[in-house]
């Protein structure tokens, strides 16, 4: 899952970049609000980290701007303990949840996850197609009960694939939700983690849509 986060300090910024990294999210972290509202309008991430207090424009005048540009991106505001009204104006402009400072990082992780969830109408901390089953907190994935050892980008894909199920993602999208700032993306990578998936996973799960993209299909019994 790929996120933006918008953090000024540069201790803070690094340590919750890294530790999310760890955390199995691909990170890409700007210092400045015309950077963040810049990056959001683009619309490749499933979530933003956003503090207020930022350089340049602040958090409240990025909400305002990128809601302005209809971007639905759900956005978590970083806050101060004390700033009752600076949560409750985020809030009225557009944020879907704060955390307060000093961060837990964990918890910030668990709400992004469920501001995530929420975003693609799933209810639970699980997704399920047919007889794949993925959590996304644990990074676990079983097929019919069965544990199935999948690398961190068969993950990442899978994961994908599976939150937009009953949609179909291009191979840009996909690379989008995969891959952060930095990263070389070879031309068939998607190609090949799909092959490793289908292959590690029941035949049939991810289908091709010739010409666009990929997609499986949301089971109705758990969406």
């Amino acid at each position: 899952m790929r996120i933006l986060l918008v953090e000024d300090h540069p201790l803070l910024g690094d340590g919750l970049q890294a530790g999310l990294r760890q955390l199995g999210f691909q990170v890409d972290w700007v210092r400045d609000g015309e950077a963040a509202e810049r990056e959001l309008v683009t619309g490749v991430y499933a979530a933003a980290v956003l503090d207020l207090g930022l350089p340049r424009k602040t958090g409240l005048e990025v909400l305002q701007a990128v809601r302005a540009h209809r971007v639905t991106t759900p956005v978590l505001v970083l806050t101060a303990r004390d700033g009752v009204s600076d949560r409750i104006r985020g809030l009225d402009s557009g944020a879907d949840d704060y955390v307060l400072k000093p961060v837990d990082l964990h918890e910030l992780a668990a709400r992004l996850r469920a501001l995530v969830r929420r975003a693609n109408g799933q209810v639970q901390d699980q997704l399920h197609c047919a007889s794949v089953v993925l959590e996304p907190a644990a990074r676990q994935v079983s097929l019919n009960g069965e544990a199935v050892t999948l690398s961190a980008r068969e993950f990442d894909l899978l994961h994908a694939l599976m939150r937009s199920a009953g949609r179909v993602m291009t191979r840009e999208q996909l690379e989008a939700q995969l891959y952060s700032w930095g990263h070389e993306v070879e031309s068939n990578a998607i190609e090949v983690h799909i092959h490793h998936l289908r292959r590690k996973l029941q035949p049939g799960l991810i289908q091709t849509v010739r010409g666009v993209g990929y997609t499986v299909q949301r089971d109705p019994q758990k969406s």
